[in-house]
């Protein structure tokens, strides 16, 4: 199994950037697809952005795509979310999770089985 712990949230204004970090425990991090959700006051879980086990294949919802970049480092059991040009619409609580499965297209959050305790991100206007 996995376990997942995710930092880097904050505040700042609309326009500038953030990267979120997630650290994993697992010995089989290398083989886990791993995603970001965020879930803002009275919305949905939505999901953000996933990427292949081996870093070749990465997937976004259409609200971030060439502003988000999701990235991994397998030999440190990390991925990241690079938040560039950031809105207040961003506004959330961001959560990285791992999927066993090798399928970067789950949209569910049901469809990952584990989750960081989440890092708050705030965008001003």
């Amino acid at each position: 199994q996995v376990q997942l712990v995710d930092s880097g949230g904050g505040w700042v204004q609309a326009g500038g950037s953030l990267r979120l970090a997630c650290a994993a425990s697992g010995r089989t991090f290398s083989s886990y697809v791993m995603g970001w959700f965020r879930h803002a006051p009275g919305q949905e879980r939505e999901f953000v952005a996933a990427i292949s086990s081996t870093g070749g294949s990465t997937y976004y919802t259409n609200s971030v795509k060439g502003r988000f970049t999701i990235s991994r480092d397998n030999a440190k059991n990390t991925v990241s979310l690079q938040m560039n040009s950031l809105l207040p619409e961003d506004t959330a609580v961001y959560y990285c999770a791992a999927d066993p499965w090798n399928n970067i297209y789950n949209r569910r959050a049901e469809e990952y089985d584990f989750w960081g305790q989440g890092t708050q991100v705030t965008v001003s206007s």
